[in-house]
């Protein structure tokens, strides 16, 4: 169901691999590929890269695929000795981990990405879960609760998702690509990443977890697995990757495919606080105009409704905020609770939007390649 995957570009020097050594791998465990997807990462990929050198489980290689950088990404690889595969143009992580995936000589396909330091046990425990569970499809795990980057943004952010995968159900219905593991098998059962609908990063990782989850693929969430981010947020590059990035392509999947996930951010307290701050907006609006109106037998009730709102999202969401406030502090949690509220405000317009949309143009999906039965 997938666009075709472009031919690489693999040093000569790519070890080879002898049957007295796969042998001692075999003894190992399983053999684990990983794939690192990058594009002009050089301040990051090092650290990255630095980390897996550090792993204390031994049977596993690493692909590193350039997404056409133009900064000094080749250099890194080459200075790590990893594998280095370059596409023949800019196709996104997904197209950039569907073309590791071809290349790669494991059972299991890990997927870190550029910017995400592995823990030493990492890939012991992605090996541990899959020698476990033979049924199991796929497994991930999340950020930890001590990011890279100190200010505001980049801390909200990165503890408002490790808040999220560590409170979520251990058996997920979608999956993270940012750290995960899919068997090889399983992947290429199911046509990998969908790189013709998603070339930019976005849900593709999501995208994948439903269509394992459709055809009853287990998928866990081991909270021991838990990396460290170094991605540096800005109000600008959140609301693009809010909006842009997670929100309308989300949506349009929710519409094309009738599957509402109710883990991760999309629980009822989540689907229930976004009406809720919508109903906060409208009434915080309403309040100076009943005022001016000269309605002041109104003004009251709607200052009591403004409260019950406001007291109605803080129950809701109460131990998130806790979380917050245990982490970083009152100042930190008060601040992260308008910036809380705020997500619920755009993605909540977001969705409205493009269902709308969809009402107006019932087959503007399906022209952009959505199909009814994915």
């Amino acid at each position: 169901m997938h666009g075709s995957l472009l031919n690489p570009v693999i040093p000569s020097r790519e070890p080879e691999i002898t049957p007295s050594e796969l042998e001692v791998q075999a003894r190992r465990g399983l053999r684990i590929s990983v794939i690192v997807p990058v594009y002009n990462g050089s301040q990051v990929l090092g650290r990255c890269l630095e980390a897996l050198n550090c792993s204390t489980y031994l049977n596993f290689e690493v692909i590193v695929v350039d997404d056409c950088s133009t900064d000094t990404t080749p250099q890194i690889v080459e200075r790590y000795g990893m594998r280095y595969v370059r596409t023949s143009r800019n196709m996104g992580p997904g197209g950039a981990r569907n073309l590791g995936s071809k290349h790669a000589r494991g059972e299991v396909l890990a997927f870190i990405d550029a910017d995400v330091v592995l823990p030493p046990e990492g890939l012991c425990l992605m090996e541990e879960a899959f020698s476990r569970d033979p049924k199991l499809a796929a497994v991930f795990g999340s950020y930890d609760d001590e990011p890279e980057c100190d200010t505001f943004v980049s801390q909200y952010k990165n503890l408002m998702h490790h808040y999220v995968h560590q409170s979520s159900s251990e058996l997920a219905t979608t999956f993270w690509a940012g750290c995960g593991g899919v068997r090889k098998s399983v992947f290429e059962e199911v046509g990998g990443f969908d790189d013709a609908n998603y070339t930019a990063p976005s849900v593709e990782d999501i995208a994948l977890g439903l269509e394992l989850r459709r055809r009853g693929y287990t998928i866990r969430l081991d909270k021991r697995l838990t990396v460290k981010h170094l991605k540096r947020w800005t109000v600008p590059s959140l609301l693009r990757a809010d909006i842009f990035g997670r929100a309308v392509p989300w949506t349009r999947m929710i519409l094309s495919s009738g599957q509402l996930p109710r883990d991760l951010n999309l629980s009822y307290a989540s689907r229930i606080s976004s009406v809720l701050v919508g109903l906060l907006t409208v009434l915080g609006l309403s309040v100076p105009v009943i005022f001016a109106s000269g309605w002041r037998h109104l003004f009251l009730p709607a200052l009591a409704a403004v409260a019950m709102n406001c007291l109605a999202l803080m129950f809701l969401n109460w131990d998130v905020y806790r979380f917050f406030w245990r982490k970083r502090g009152l100042w930190f949690a008060a601040r992260s609770v308008i910036a809380h509220w705020a997500y619920y405000l755009y993605s909540g317009i977001t969705f409205v939007v493009v269902a709308t949309e969809e009402l107006i143009r019932p087959t503007a999906y399906r022209r952009r390649g959505f199909r009814s039965d994915e």
